[in-house]
């Protein structure tokens, strides 16, 4: 039985006092939850406060962005070694905004999850379709090519340790959620990729999130189907009710 694990992506919102408070509220408030993994993203900028404010507790911080150098003359760039010494457990790799709004390629993906894991950082996987892509019926031709050219060069044991984030674009911050059978059909397809591909124990151990506007009221359903192992979170995870609300769906999903 996989364990869920529930991630809170705070894209470019909350300074650092405010990403700080949501942190330490969300610390006391998810106290309870044991059977759940939870991690959240800040900017880069409010890491270390976060980081400090979930200290001892069952909150990992990760993420949203890295390079894939370890140091250099990569101005505006933040090393995995850098972000890891600071206290990072997850990195996101390959979310739709990065692969749209600055172009990033499917072999920096991959240059990213190598050094993710180079770093001692656990990759968060984000693959996805968008509403052209869907329409055209070329979802998962896009989604395995993704996933395919991120885990390439990867050993089976560090592809164990991703997570896969299947976010189809046209949900994201739309309002629009797939519907859990849909959803449910692309993570099945995605397991089935790593069926092929990889031993036994590769496709038994990844978790893979669904995300793209989870909200509590429709998170229990998505969260009990059989492939659908937890949330790649957006806008729910920066108001502590909602984003608790969606860790309750999961209990129960578990009964």
């Amino acid at each position: 039985m996989r364990r869920p694990f529930i991630a809170g992506n705070w894209k470019m919102n909350l300074n650092i006092e405010e990403a700080t408070t949501l942190a330490s509220a969300l610390a006391q408030q998810t106290a309870s939850f044991r059977n759940v993994d939870i991690a959240i993203a800040p900017t880069h900028l409010a890491l270390s406060s976060v980081i400090n404010a979930v200290k001892n507790t069952g909150i990992h911080v990760a993420s949203q962005n890295h390079y894939f150098e370890e140091s250099g003359a990569y101005t505006g760039q933040v090393s995995p070694t850098m972000l890891r010494a600071a206290g990072v457990a997850y990195a996101l790799v390959g979310h739709s905004e990065r692969r749209t709004l600055f172009n990033e390629s499917l072999a920096e993906v991959n240059k990213k999850m190598q050094a993710a894991f180079q770093a001692g950082l656990l990759p968060i996987l984000c693959v996805g379709e968008t509403l052209a892509e869907r329409n055209q019926n070329s979802a998962e031709s896009v989604i395995k090519e993704q996933i395919e050219t991120a885990l390439d060069g990867l050993s089976a044991d560090q592809v164990a340790a991703v997570t896969i984030a299947y976010e189809p674009v046209w949900a994201i911050g739309t309002g629009i959620t797939a519907s859990p059978r849909d959803a449910q059909q692309i993570h099945a397809f995605i397991r089935k990729l790593l069926v092929d591909r990889y031993p036994a124990f590769v496709a038994e151990d990844v978790r893979i999130q669904y995300g793209g506007s989870v909200k509590p009221h429709n998170a229990a359903e998505l969260l009990a189907q059989p492939d659908i192992d937890g949330a790649l979170v957006g806008g729910a995870s920066l108001t502590v009710d909602a984003f608790v609300g969606i860790l309750h769906a999961i209990t129960e999903t578990q009964g």
